[in-house]
């Protein structure tokens, strides 16, 4: 089936307001909450399920263990009940917002980019949570549907996978790379993150890596 990155955000968005609004809320918290939802949306994208390695909100960890979710093993404290967007995630623990907020702060960044976070006004996931967002910030403008350019993309990942190269010993196919290059949900040729113009260039960029017998032999089965 196509990938349609309008119904995958659309799906991804009834899961996330159906996890962070609790029907426990009263009418005016769920009101809150949902325009509040919406409008973080707007402005870090649309919810996702992972995302590509490269992806400043993950790139800090062992490069021997590639992480596609924020943990501790990427340099976060206190996560608990969260959520992802494309550009940003909701976490909502009971105690140690302010661990999160101070974690987020030391996270290291590239050049033009910088990871922010603030406790959030309304109400998400439970009453008693303590919301905070945690954004990437680019220097840089965004492509439509808040896709990564292919100025950021491609370097972003050739600085996570070129190193590899140390002591990698067999080199993945695309196939297996795919969501960990592109980030899900995503399709063939495109995802969430990134156009099919610039999932193409990383496609041929890491298929030339792989080639280039830097990584030794190619895995199969």
């Amino acid at each position: 089936m196509a990938f349609r990155a309008d119904e995958a955000a659309t799906r991804g968005y009834d899961e996330v307001r159906n996890y962070l609004v609790s029907r426990h809320f009263t009418t005016a918290q769920r009101t809150q909450s949902e325009k509040a939802l919406r409008a973080i949306i707007e402005e870090v994208g649309p919810p996702v399920d992972s995302y590509p390695t490269w992806h400043p909100l993950v790139a800090q960890h062992d490069g021997r263990d590639p992480e596609t979710h924020p943990s501790e093993r990427t340099g976060y404290k206190g996560l608990d009940h969260t959520r992802y967007f494309a550009h940003g995630f909701i976490t909502c623990p009971y105690v140690n917002g302010d661990e999160v907020i101070a974690s987020a702060h030391r996270i290291k960044c590239p050049p033009g980019v910088s990871i922010s976070a603030e406790r959030l006004d309304a109400p998400f996931y439970i009453d008693n949570a303590d919301p905070i967002l945690v954004r990437c910030e680019w220097a840089r403008d965004l492509e439509v549907n808040h896709t990564i350019p292919k100025a950021l993309a491609v370097p972003l990942m050739l600085e996570q996978e070129v190193p590899c190269w140390h002591w990698s010993q067999r080199a993945e196919t695309w196939e297996t790379m795919r969501p960990y290059l592109l980030g899900q949900p995503h399709g063939s040729r495109s995802s969430l993150f990134v156009t099919q113009d610039t999932a193409l260039a990383i496609k041929k960029i890491y298929i030339s890596l792989v080639e280039s017998g830097m990584f030794g032999p190619l895995k199969l089965g």
